[in-house]
C-alpha cells in the first residue's frame, strides 16, 4: 500500500467516525431536547456551528504540528 492510499484511508475513516461522533454526541441530543419540528431542526442546525468550531480547531492544531514538525522530529 502506498502513502497516498494510506492518507486517503485515514481521511475517509476520520470523516466517517467524525460524522458518527457528531450525530451521536451533538445532533441526537439536540434533536431530542425539543418537541416541535422547527425547534428540532434549529437545534441540529446550531450544532453545526459547534462542529465547524471543532473542525477549525483541528485544522489549526494540524497546521501547528506541520509548522513545527522539523523542530519536533529532530
Amino acid at each position: 500500500m502506498d502513502n497516498e492510499t494510506i492518507i486517503l484511508l485515514v481521511g475517509g475513516f476520520s470523516a466517517v467516525f467524525g460524522t458518527a461522533a457528531w450525530v451521536g454526541l451533538m445532533a441526537a441530543p439536540a434533536w431530542q431536547s425539543y418537541s416541535t419540528l422547527w425547534q428540532r431542526l434549529a437545534g441540529v442546525f446550531l450544532s453545526l456551528y459547534a462542529l465547524a468550531a471543532f473542525i477549525v480547531v483541528g485544522i489549526a492544531l494540524g497546521a501547528v504540528v506541520i509548522w513545527f514538525w522539523d523542530r519536533v522530529s529532530t
